[in-house]
């Protein structure tokens, strides 16, 4: 496998900034690489979930004070145990 010249100067660079090997680099920016890939995998997922899940449009939606009066009463709850 080969390299331009550029990019094995940005890596030799690197590499004299950090005391890492090239090799360490290399390694490390592969698996930032594939870390991302998988992380927007799951991002997509949980957006293609969260759009399956969109509740129905003629039942009528939680108000925030429904959500916040549910929440009060789930800590008044847990204070009581």
């Amino acid at each position: 496998m080969m390299i331009d010249q550029a990019r094995y100067e940005k890596l030799t660079a690197e590499a004299e900034r950090t005391g890492r090997s090239v090799a360490d680099i290399v390694r490390s920016a592969i698996d930032v690489h594939f870390d991302e890939e998988r992380l927007q995998a799951r991002r997509a997922e949980a957006g293609r979930r969260l759009l399956a899940s969109q509740p129905d449009p003629n039942e009528p939606s939680e108000t925030w004070d429904d959500m916040l009066h549910v929440r009060a009463q789930d800590i008044e709850h847990t204070a009581h145990q």
